[in-house]
């Protein structure tokens, strides 16, 4: 049996009850083969393996808090410090009934690739907990925040480990952990990024991953002749990715006709208003049903179905594992182009495959979304050198990396014998640098 083969058996054996963390290191270990398989003796011998699918430090801890009748709430939170071998632990926070601690390595360890492709000094974490606080006033939600970083505030800092949002976690829930954090430790620093811009935070850091994944997409077609111009685009979601995505999509000729939250879809032919989108999700923190009330030509369905939509080009932005093998079908059928992930791994491995074989171009989440850990690198030296950027310069460094990054997965893919798969260029470009930081440190 090769090793790659053993490790990944060890991991299942290990971890056979998290098939989420199982699909990412499936798929990251079956892409490195080529690198792997050159000096398999060595690898063994160091064990890489095995140090790169093993969390460096993993933190579970009970958050209780209290609600507005004064009834106590506990929940669980998480920190999966992953890897550090190219800089300080950088990772969301996503707060939603699903998180688990499977959930978190699996954000974690797809960190360690993405943050790396950046080309920026940060290593891979994430964190998160049961919370929802969907149906939470500010206060419950202030009182949850500030006991989750009394707990965790003893495990990050600004060059150790910097944590960010991610789903359920926006400026607010930052703001209060960034108020508790600074409270407890007496120190203003920036150990969260995504902060307020009176106190720390980037200009462009909202729009970044969603302005970023167009970045990327736009760059992917110009490399194949074709340009997002006058192009049909369906996107899932509608949370902060999913808004600014439709956002710079129509800001670049495109237009938007779907999407989605967790309740139902909006299909609007006219191509989708993002103001109203802003207003009933940022503003109101409404459901998208009452899109339809304001766009009379727009329908709204109950459940999933925004993958049937005729269209050239997709970008699931929600959650992961949303669009499967049937969604490919229907996206292959009525001719799409190109599918890159505005979410972490919201394409399952059996659809990704399908759209691979039957030509689309398909860039996954850990190249195509990594705009926003880019833009809160970006926040981390601004920072350090206690300057704010302007909203121009920081967009434009934004474009510059994303960009770049294409590029880079791109020739990984045609220097190890994968042109045209951007997911096995994405995990070789993002592996081999922290290899090398890894070879150089030692046995850690």
């Amino acid at each position: 049996m090769s090793y790659v083969d053993e490790v990944i058996e060890q991991v299942t054996v290990k971890n056979h009850d998290e098939p989420e963390f199982l699909q990412a290191v499936r798929e990251v270990l079956d892409s490195i083969r080529p690198i792997i398989d050159a000096d398999e003796q060595r690898f063994r011998r160091d064990a890489v393996l095995e140090r790169l699918v093993n969390p460096e430090r993993q933190i579970k801890f009970r958050v209780p808090w209290i609600d507005d009748n004064g009834d106590v709430h506990v929940n669980t939170g998480y920190r999966v410090q992953f890897n550090s071998a190219i800089g300080p632990y950088k990772g969301g926070l996503r707060l939603h009934p699903s998180v688990n601690i499977g959930i978190i390595k699996f954000l974690g360890f797809e960190q360690i690739f993405k943050n790396s492709l950046t080309g920026l000094p940060i290593g891979g974490g994430k964190g998160g907990s049961d919370f929802d606080p969907k149906g939470k006033s500010d206060r419950e939600i202030m009182s949850f925040c500030q006991s989750f970083m009394t707990e965790l505030c003893k495990y990050i800092g600004a060059d150790t480990d910097i944590p960010a949002g991610d789903i359920g976690t926006g400026g607010r829930e930052i703001g209060f952990m960034f108020g508790q954090y600074k409270r407890l430790r007496n120190l203003f620093e920036g150990t969260l990024t995504g902060k307020g811009l009176s106190f720390g935070g980037s200009l462009a850091r909202t729009e970044a991953t969603g302005y970023g994944l167009l970045y990327l997409t736009d760059e992917l077609l110009r490399c194949h002749g074709e340009s997002l111009e006058g192009k049909t685009v369906v996107v899932s979601g509608a949370g902060n990715v999913a808004i600014y995505a439709i956002e710079k999509a129509q800001q670049l000729g495109a237009k938007v006709v779907t999407c989605s939250d967790s309740t139902g879809w909006v299909y609007d032919p006219d191509g989708i208003d993002v103001e109203l989108l802003k207003d009933i999700k940022e503003v109101r923190r409404a459901r998208l049903s009452e899109y339809k009330s304001s766009r009379p030509n727009a329908e709204y369905h109950e459940g999933r179905g925004v993958w049937s939509v005729k269209c050239d080009v997709a970008l699931p932005c929600a959650t992961q594992n949303e669009l499967d093998v049937d969604d490919a079908k229907a996206l292959v059928a009525n001719g799409v182009t190109a599918v890159c992930e505005g979410a972490n791994m919201p394409t399952t491995e059996a659809a990704t495959k399908y759209l691979q074989d039957n030509g689309v171009y398909f860039v996954p989440g850990k190249a195509a979304n990594a705009g926003g850990v880019a833009t809160s690198a970006l926040e981390m030296s601004q920072n350090s050198e206690r300057l704010s950027w302007s909203f121009e310069e920081v967009d434009s460094k934004l474009k510059t990396i994303m960009e770049n990054l294409y590029h880079n997965i791109d020739n990984a893919a045609k220097r190890y014998g994968f042109e045209g798969n951007y997911v096995a260029g994405a995990n070789l470009a993002g592996f081999e640098k922290v290899l090398d930081a890894m070879n150089a440190q030692g046995i850690v």
